[in-house]
């Protein structure tokens, strides 16, 4: 069974407050077109302008790093038919006690904090979103996971310009995937997780259609 972990992007959209929404366009419209193939034949061409930081979405150590690993350099390996885990926490604070006995070596570690369901309100961007704490970030790089998600507005808290969690685990290169939904519907364990951006280079930063094979 294949589930969809990832939000759609929409025209006007806001993703993270104070980045600009997506302006979804025609290139070529389908009327436009009838001038340009034989009768009965239309196509079209779209066109979007955004931010990197739209819909949910993966980032890759350069977001953070100037001599990080871009979205072209990532492995594969650590974006699709990963092994993943899903942490389950109703803290604010997630702290490394959570980890506690949580074998996350080579996985695709993804918590669920239910803030998803906040998507597109005030709420879901006031600051008081769930995040991960320098402890739980670093006991992640040091356990080897191999790349991290969470359904909150940030891995990090926005309190102050501090982002622990961004600098521990992009210093590590786990990327990480931001905005996530639906985690609900996923077992504990016993599934693979995928999270593939296009293979830009000089990015940091890219939406992807996140899913899983449960």
């Amino acid at each position: 069974m294949l589930v969809d972990v990832s939000h759609s992007v929409e025209h006007g959209m806001i993703t993270y407050k104070g980045l600009p929404a997506p302006v979804i366009s025609d290139f070529l419209s389908r009327e436009d077109s009838h001038t340009r193939y034989a009768p009965g034949t239309e196509f079209h061409i779209g066109k979007i302008d955004m931010v990197a930081n739209t819909g949910t979405y993966i980032d890759s150590p350069f977001h953070r790093y100037a001599h990080g690993k871009d979205l072209s350099q990532l492995d594969l390996e650590v974006l699709a038919n990963v092994a993943g885990i899903v942490v389950r926490s109703s803290d604010r604070a997630i702290d490394e006690q959570l980890l506690d006995n949580v074998d996350v070596s080579g996985k695709a570690v993804l918590f669920h904090t239910g803030w998803d369901a906040h998507w597109r309100t005030d709420t879901y961007s006031n600051g008081e979103h769930p995040f991960l704490t320098e402890g739980a970030a670093n006991r992640l790089a040091k356990s080897g996971a191999a790349i991290v998600g969470i359904d909150s507005f940030n891995i990090d808290s926005t309190a102050d310009g501090n982002r622990p969690a961004h600098s521990i685990l992009l210093g590590h290169d786990i990327p990480i995937v931001e905005h996530l939904c639906d985690l609900g519907k996923l077992p504990d364990s016993g599934f693979k997780f995928f999270a593939v951006p296009v293979k830009v280079r000089e990015f940091g930063t890219f939406p992807v259609r996140a899913f899983a094979i449960v």
